[in-house]
């Protein structure tokens, strides 16, 4: 089968699903090779909790973030195309952008290059979403329902979703390297293509099967991708050459964290797949056509996270045959005695608490009854959390149950069972537990009216002392 490129493509590099994951300087290379416009890659997501948004730092440690970089920026500077990073830091956080920003600052100094960055920052303040609010311009996604201005206060940090035009912008004024706060992952990758001329559709589409880099390939651990996007149609082609693309691999991942694998909504408007097709266009790439952009009133979505209460956790080991037998009771029974005793030991300062109990192995993970006349397992991991208002509090009311925990008879059973725990001392504190409280869209006039960019020209002595300073 012959290969024939589109005659109006952009070639954008997908090296990686997320800055840190690891980076190929050969695929970055032959990308380059093949004419690309630009790198563009995702730092960013939820699916980890909201730890890093209420606190605002990154999940990916700074030692991986530091060497993509490393690899991305040196080949983008030699080949003069730009960078492009949605969601630094893993939330887009101002800070996330600023931590990543020096990161980059310091990668081109020991490379000896002097790039242009642009930073995008789409943390929102309170007062300006209370002003939206107040007029009606902060509307509920399901299950949420109207936002109340106290939701909006008792939040660390509120982000904005943006949408590709921050990049368009940035990319026009001759920035080497943007790093964008929060993002819609499609939208970072989609920008220079848009930028380009190519097709809205074609654009989109494209983004959101290159999102997660090399997921949509078949063999997923080898590499990202690149996307061609022509006017009319667009081309997945993998970085790896021994790697492939299918037409199952590629129209799958319309399946990805989508409530509706043929309509996908972003910033600006909606992409429907719905008559989309997919042919294999050689044995490793895949092209696709009939993608449709249908425009829509500019909204962005909106996430805040704030901090909670504190946690402890106690583990042990149970192989006792009596206990394993009985799991469904044994979890039943110590519940109702570590509440009790809580309750009853702690009455004086709180009466806010909650105890739960993982058996893994055996429900741990799901929580759901596990189906009658289902085999008692081989042993279990039991895992006590208790949940209070300060840590202090939840460390002593993880001791008091420690002795119940560990020694918790069951009726029939020998008088003081000893279960097995692996670390001393026993109770460990977990921190605080944070909580995601928004899912609301804000409708704004277009896509750069919430985003502020700021610049560092590496260039200029004195914007350097600036930035360090």
């Amino acid at each position: 089968m012959t290969y024939q490129r589109l005659d109006d493509e952009v070639v954008i590099i997908v090296p990686t699903g997320m800055l840190g994951a690891g980076i190929s300087p050969e695929h970055v290379r032959r990308g380059i090779e093949q004419g690309a416009a630009a790198i563009a890659v995702d730092s960013g997501s939820t699916d980890s909790g909201p730890s890093y948004l209420a606190r605002g730092v990154s999940k990916m440690n700074r030692e991986s973030v530091k060497s993509d970089l490393m690899v991305i920026m040196a080949e983008a500077y030699s080949a003069g195309i730009p960078v492009l990073v949605g969601t630094c830091a893993t939330s887009g956080t101002d800070q996330g952008v600023n931590w990543t920003r020096d990161i980059a600052i310091e990668v081109a100094e020991e490379l000896n290059i002097q790039p242009k960055i642009a930073c995008l920052y789409s943390e929102q303040d309170k007062d300006t979403l209370k002003q939206k609010n107040k007029d009606g311009k902060i509307t509920p996604l399901a299950p949420k329902g109207e936002l109340e201005d106290d939701v909006i206060d008792s939040c660390d940090h509120i982000v904005a979703l943006m949408g590709p035009e921050p990049y368009i912008e940035a990319v026009k004024a001759g920035a080497d390297v943007v790093l964008g706060g929060r993002t819609t992952d499609t939208a970072v990758l989609s920008a220079v293509a848009l930028m380009n001329g190519a097709g809205a559709g074609q654009s989109w589409h494209a983004a959101k099967i290159a999102e997660c880099g090399g997921q949509c390939t078949v063999h997923i651990r080898k590499g990202g991708v690149l996307m061609r996007v022509g006017k009319e149609a667009f081309d997945i082609e993998p970085l790896d050459l021994e790697n492939q693309t299918s037409p199952e691999t590629v129209s799958a991942h319309m399946l990805y964290e989508s409530t509706d694998p043929l309509r996908l909504t972003e910033p600006g408007g909606i992409l429907d797949v719905t008559d989309a097709i997919y042919v294999q266009a050689d044995d490793r790439i895949t092209r696709v056509t009939g993608s449709v952009w249908n425009p829509q009133p500019y909204t962005m979505k909106l996430e805040g996270a704030r901090s909670g209460p504190y946690q402890t956790i106690m583990i042990v080991g149970i192989e006792d045959p009596h206990v394993l037998a009985n799991l469904d009771a044994f979890h039943d029974q110590m519940q109702d005695l570590l509440t009790q005793r809580i309750a009853s030991g702690f009455a004086e300062e709180t009466s806010d608490f909650d105890v739960s109990l993982r058996i893994y192995g055996w429900n741990g993970t799901s929580g759901q009854p596990v189906p009658a006349g289902t085999p008692p397992p081989r042993d279990v991991g039991v895992m006590f959390v208790v949940t209070a208002p300060t840590q202090d509090l939840a460390n002593r009311m993880a001791k008091s149950c420690n002795p119940l925990f560990f020694h918790m008879p069951m009726p029939g059973h020998i008088e003081l069972p000893s279960y097995a725990f692996p670390f001393t001392p026993a109770d460990i504190p977990r921190g605080q537990v944070y909580e995601f409280v928004l899912n609301h869209v804000v409708h704004v006039q277009d896509g750069l009216e919430l985003v502020r960019t700021g610049w560092v020209d590496m260039k200029k002595a004195d914007n350097m002392e600036r930035t360090h300073a």
